[in-house]
């Protein structure tokens, strides 16, 4: 193995290090990190992730974010919420439901010398943490959940400042296409167009995930960005879109019930 190769957890001669011990002991790991020169998922099925994809849409945020606050939603093992950290952000909150990604999280921080909050958290609680945050960065989550624009409109609500870095899985057209602001009840032939906005619901498992449960195309995508309340600037990344935070929605979002909505029965 060349000296500059990062080391793989287990490939020491006569045992593990002790960084390559705690490796394997958090472990499985999705985010592959190098942590004291050890890799924590050398093996993982989309390759150099998510550092491959980082760098796609690294340059779509402030190289220096002196003074910036920020909140990492979905942290897993906390790959962005040290990137964060890297460009100057004087504070950096990760949270995650799963103990085992926050423990990884915890972890690679401390042998980063990076100060960083972890806290175990739904993203349905966000209205708990009581600011707004510069940067809300929210990679990789909205497909996992079974209540998406619900997540959204939380996120307007109570979280998101200036910017918003957001990325899901996408599936379906990538093209966008022109939809009208309203359509006659008899109107059907607009929903047999492959890029008009449709999320593709998951009832089992998809990759073999339980919690994949929607997957949007880019139509869709996009349109329950703006439907939240949020502006796209930029299209940096297949996946990845950057939005600020624009005028509150006239419906009143999926918080609270639509002003003057009705029920068809």
């Amino acid at each position: 193995m060349s000296r500059s190769a990062p080391a793989r957890a287990g490939d020491a001669a006569g045992g593990d290090s002790p960084v390559e011990a705690r490796i394997r002991e958090l472990g499985p790991w999705f985010h592959n990190m190098t942590i004291g020169g050890v890799q924590t998922a050398p093996d993982h099925f989309l390759g150099d992730y998510p550092s491959l994809k980082w760098r796609q849409f690294a340059h779509a945020i402030p190289a220096d974010l002196t003074g910036r606050t920020v909140l990492d939603i979905g942290c897993n093992a906390g790959f962005y919420s040290l990137e964060m950290k890297r460009r100057g952000a004087e504070r950096v909150v990760g949270i995650d439901w799963d103990q085992a990604y926050l423990a990884q999280a915890r972890f690679a921080a401390d042998a980063n010398g990076a100060e960083i909050e972890f806290r175990q958290m739904s993203v349905y609680d966000v209205a708990t943490l009581g600011e707004q945050f510069d940067i809300v960065l929210f990679m990789g989550v909205l497909y996992h959940l079974r209540h998406p624009l619900l997540a959204l409109d939380l996120l307007y609500e109570h979280v998101a400042g200036d910017l918003l870095v957001f990325q899901s899985m996408l599936r379906g057209s990538a093209e966008v296409t022109e939809v009208a602001p309203d359509y006659p009840f008899a109107e059907q032939a607009v929903f047999d167009d492959p890029a008009f906005p449709r999320m593709h619901f998951i009832e089992r498992k998809y990759s073999g995930d339980p919690t994949n449960w929607w997957v949007p195309n880019r139509s869709a995508m996009e349109a329950m960005l703006r439907s939240a309340g949020f502006v796209i600037t930029d299209h940096p990344e297949r996946e990845v879109f950057i939005c600020r935070r624009g005028p509150a929605p006239d419906h009143g979002g999926a918080v609270y019930p639509a002003a003057g909505g009705r029920s068809r029965g």
